[in-house]
């Protein structure tokens, strides 16, 4: 009768020991196989810090476009609202006295000048800083002067007054002069160079330059005269921002 106690370790072997007891089993030592790389990531190490700095780049790239877009957006609205429109100049008076062009290109007189100028804006203020005046024969300069500051209200029309002086000056075009003179008039420029800024209310706008030139201000002034003014009539000037 078998002994059903025998303990067996292990598959039975096709001899039996003479012991009775089967062979142990041995575990075979697992073979271990190159699964295919499905999920493995050989890339260079500096893959994920590049990867991350163009995410950065591009988000700090939207931003910047959406704040533009925004902030054109606002000025544009505002611009809707207020219409701002740059000044008007007028030049109503021009008187020279005192003139004398020597034969060694010397030139001296007075020219005095009176300028209109109108601000066309009914929701919008004018703030005059700093305004710069010169007087010009062609594009030869021969005075120039600083005008006080002044405050422009809504259709408001200004009259601002422009003393140039020349004492003995010298002048490299006296023939140009001479010849204009000697026909009854001498065609001056006036230009004038001004620092303003527009205010509508809490909303200002940064210092803008308007650039006004005023060409072909005919001065009546005979041959030997040494006086004149303006013919013609007033004349409008050019305003650039």
């Amino acid at each position: 009768m078998a002994d059903h106690t025998t303990p067996v370790t292990g598959y039975p072997a096709a001899n039996p020991p003479p012991n009775g007891y089967a062979y142990p089993y041995i575990a075979q030592p697992q073979q271990h196989h190159h699964q295919p790389s499905y999920f493995n990531v050989t890339t260079n190490p500096s893959y994920y810090p590049n990867q991350q700095r163009t995410t950065f780049l591009r988000r700090i790239f939207a931003v910047f476009i959406t704040t533009i877009i925004i902030f054109g957006t606002i000025v544009f609205i505002i611009w809707l609202i207020l219409r701002p429109q740059v000044p008007q100049f007028r030049v109503q008076t021009l008187t020279l006295t005192n003139f004398n062009l020597t034969s060694n290109s010397l030139i001296s007189g007075n020219w005095n000048a009176t300028v209109t100028v109108r601000n066309p804006n009914s929701k919008i203020t004018l703030y005059y800083d700093h305004v710069e005046a010169a007087v010009f024969y062609k594009s030869k300069s021969i005075s120039m002067t600083t005008l006080p500051p002044f405050v422009q209200g809504k259709k408001n029309e200004t009259v601002v007054k422009a003393t140039f002086v020349s004492v003995s000056e010298y002048f490299d075009d006296p023939n140009g002069i001479n010849s204009e003179r000697n026909r009854g008039s001498v065609g001056f420029n006036l230009r004038m160079v001004a620092r303003v800024r527009f205010k509508a209310g809490g909303w200002w706008t940064r210092r803008r330059v308007l650039r006004v030139y005023c060409p072909d201000l005919a001065v009546g002034v005979s041959g030997n005269g040494s006086s004149g003014s303006l013919s013609g009539g007033s004349k409008n000037c050019r305003v650039g921002v």
